[in-house]
């Protein structure tokens, strides 16, 4: 295996192993949700068919792609993860298509967490023993409610009967479970989300994502609802306010229920975190094959990331990949806004010795004023976000984009 320093690509300090994480993007759905600001979408069979055949080729030849990059590839991996759009659209044969080419180019640990994002009502008995058969042991359910009459709202195709029935049929194959929620949905009360959160706590799922609704230009809704429009029930989107209160008591219910907030989004029982998200938010190596994908590697003079095309029809034609070599300044204020994320916050201790005295100099002050307001707190050698941080995180986070070079 090869090396990365503390968690942080690219600075030199004290070595340690680690295995590559791996992304595969299938980004075909049964429907297009209003809220989705994500590249995928419904596309015909036949173009299904030959986005598998570029992936597993890409697969194929991973190690001439991290060449290419100037980047180092490990073959040994301990987790893949099949992200989406809805994976469990394909077609059985596909999905063990691409576990086959990913097995002939990595060496995938036998305890590697295996993860598959699977739409309620899309897992047909045929492709459940796919995924057994693939060795997949972690499932991600996109039920964002339980309330049939908001999941229909925003496009979802599944029922509460269909969530109930695909989370039997995963437990008994032994397949750890995270359930997906959306905090925001339109028509969303707060006796709604209440039932959706006993729902969850009832299941007694290892994993819970909890989002707040993003409003954004990039989705349907997101864009009726800047124009202040009626379109996919936009005016019935819950108030700001109503959002930041339906997370916090999410927060608070899980939390009582033994599923700890470990990241600003995710909760999980103790020991059954995600390990291939876990990568992303401390800098681990990890590596995406597929559309809009990314990856992070150790290069020769520090971190190198690279994606691929997010148009569909430039990925399969081959486009060029979009590289980014990783500086030392950068990859310090990803360590803050990225570490950050996570409820243990981020070790300045550690920081220093991968960084030396740059990150006090750089972020000191910035840190001494988020304390200040009440953003962040620190305990012993740890900064982390408070309660109140995490509502505001992405405004906290642009305080460690924006600090210019000294």
């Amino acid at each position: 295996m090869r090396s990365v320093f503390l968690g942080v690509l690219g600075v030199s300090a004290v070595k340690i192993n680690m295995p590559v994480g791996i992304y595969i993007s299938v980004p075909f759905c049964r429907s297009k949700c209003s809220y989705c600001n994500f590249a995928s979408g419904v596309f015909a069979r036949e173009m299904v068919a030959g986005y598998v055949g570029r992936v597993c080729a890409d697969i194929g030849r991973a190690q001439q792609i991290a060449s290419e990059m100037e980047a180092t590839l490990d073959r040994k991996a301990d987790s893949v993860y099949l992200g989406g759009g809805t994976p469990t659209t394909l077609i059985p044969a596909q999905i063990e298509r691409i576990f086959s080419a990913l097995r002939q180019e990595f060496e995938i640990d036998r305890e590697a967490e295996i993860t598959v994002e699977c739409a309620p009502g899309s897992l047909a008995p045929e492709m459940l023993e796919a995924l057994v058969r693939a060795g997949v042991n972690r499932v991600s359910l996109g039920v964002q409610s339980f309330i049939d009459a908001e999941a229909a709202a925003v496009g979802r195709l599944h029922t509460r009967t269909a969530v109930l029935g695909d989370v039997d049929r995963l437990r008994a194959a032994g397949i750890n479970i995270n359930v997906d929620l959306i905090a925001g949905l339109p028509h969303q009360t707060p006796a709604s989300w209440e039932k959706s959160l006993e729902e969850t706590i009832a299941l007694g799922v290892p994993h819970v994502s909890v989002y707040m609704l993003e409003v954004d230009e990039d989705s349907r809704l997101g864009r009726e609802l800047i124009a202040g429009g009626t379109r996919y029930h936009a005016h019935f989107v819950p108030d700001e306010d109503a959002v930041a209160d339906f997370y916090e008591r999410a927060c608070s219910r899980l939390s009582a229920a033994g599923i700890a907030q470990y990241e600003i989004s995710n909760f999980a029982r103790e020991g059954l975190e995600s390990r291939h998200n876990l990568k992303y938010w401390t800098r681990r190596p990890y590596i995406g094959f597929g559309l809009d994908a990314h990856s992070m590697l150790e290069g020769q003079d520090g971190g190198v990331r690279f994606s691929t095309a997010d148009s569909l029809e430039e990925f399969i034609a081959g486009a060029p990949l979009n590289r980014t070599t990783v500086s030392a300044h950068h990859a310090l204020e990803e360590t803050f806004f990225l570490g950050l994320r996570l409820t243990r916050g981020v070790d300045l201790k550690a920081v220093k010795a991968g960084f030396g005295t740059e990150a006090e100099v750089m972020f000191g002050e910035t840190i001494r004023e988020l304390e200040s307001s009440a953003m962040l707190e620190s305990e012993g050698d740890a900064v982390r976000l408070t309660p109140a941080g995490r509502l505001l995180s992405n405004e906290v986070f642009q305080r460690f984009i924006c600090t210019p070079l000294v």
